[in-house]
């Protein structure tokens, strides 16, 4: 097979076109990332640096801001959405196909900004990087930020997650953890001798369906909390007493908290069970009180909103920088079987991001 090839001269829609067309699964990334790093190297305005299957394109203009403006190559597993099509739904135009939401029609956006914009009026680094779809040991902004941080470095950063065109600030944050009942085996027909460990996890239950979500504001943005049960486990036989039971929970949090405190909230909550932390990921406030933030704000238009899920923003925020969400695409429709972007989100955030970045 030969090897794909980007086309930065086509329009944007046309160039998210061509990066949907590239399967691009979680872990197997090699082939877009050559596809991108062949677009951008050589282009005499732009460093370009692999790592991995990440390319980062760089400005060295001597700015006396630096922004980062990043997009993830991979995408969830296809399912018969390869190849791409235009389709029209009640007169608007979309592009259909996997990662035309989430998130190869930003990064096209991306991409065609990169190639053309030699004088921007900030310095600029752009980040394409792979593994972002799965764990997050995997995601290669975590280990850049680990081995090179100077790579990540800026003073405002933009994530090309989808938004439908408009700027999403921050990100809540997200602890996963088990609820664990422990009681005595015993035989079914004698359960009066046990201690049935499922049965004492209907308090757990019972939190959890009455749990009303907080709404908190940060910054002006109003963030929704969420606990909820995503899994359940228990019992050995069909005539056994289980003597240990568990619930997997899920707690998304406001960025007025960190993750420490968010653990904290729920072993009080949980106290009369073991509770073990499975995973954890820290918030980002939204930052839009930088003066860059306010800028972009301005020249994309819109009011600001809250990202209710976890982007990789947080990553940037924990490194000291403000970063907002910013793509074309409705969320709802990531990693959908029927994923699909308006093409006319794609034309808008290319046309806001060059606006903000050339002064127009």
């Amino acid at each position: 097979m030969p090897a794909p090839e980007l086309d930065l001269t086509a329009s944007v829609v046309d160039i998210a076109r061509q990066l949907c067309d590239i399967p691009s699964e979680s872990g197997d990334e090699k082939a877009i990332a050559d596809a991108v790093e062949r677009a951008v190297r050589g282009r005499e305005h732009l460093e370009v640096i692999r790592d991995g299957d990440t390319v980062i394109a760089r400005t060295l203009l001597g700015r006396d801001k630096r922004v980062v403006i990043a997009g993830h190559l991979d995408t969830v597993p296809i399912n018969d959405n390869v190849p791409s099509r235009f389709e029209t739904i009640e007169g608007r135009e979309y592009l259909w196909g996997r990662g035309s939401v989430d998130m190869k029609a930003g990064v096209a956006v991306q991409l065609k900004l990169a190639a053309e914009l030699d004088a921007p009026l900030t310095d600029v680094t752009w980040i394409w990087y792979d593994h972002e779809e799965v764990s997050a040991e995997l995601n290669s902004l975590g280990r850049i930020a680990d081995a090179r941080p100077e790579l990540l470095a800026g003073d405002f950063a933009i994530l090309g997650e989808p938004t439908a065109a408009v700027v999403e600030g921050g990100c809540n944050g997200s602890i996963r953890f088990e609820v664990r009942a422990f009681g005595t085996r015993a035989h079914s027909a004698r359960s009066w001798v046990g201690d049935n460990a499922i049965h004492k996890l209907s308090s757990v239950l019972d939190t959890l369906a009455g749990y009303e979500p907080a709404t908190v504001e940060v910054e002006g943005l109003e963030y929704r909390e969420g606990l909820n049960a995503v899994g359940i486990s228990g019992g050995v036989a069909g005539n056994v007493i289980p003597d240990e039971a568990m619930v997997h929970v899920n707690y998304r949090f406001a960025p007025d908290k960190s993750s420490e405190q968010a653990v904290v909230r729920m072993q009080e909550l949980f106290a009369d069970f073991d509770v073990t932390i499975v995973d954890r990921s820290e918030p980002a406030r939204p930052g839009l009180d930088a003066p860059l933030a306010q800028d972009f704000l301005r020249a994309v238009g819109g009011e600001a909103k809250p990202k209710y899920g976890w982007t990789d923003v947080a990553r940037f925020s924990a490194l000291g920088m403000p970063a907002v969400n910013y793509g074309p695409g409705d969320a709802l429709k990531a990693h959908a079987d029927d994923e699909r972007c308006a093409t006319d989100e794609i034309i808008a955030c290319e046309r806001g991001l060059r606006r903000w970045l050339v002064g127009e």
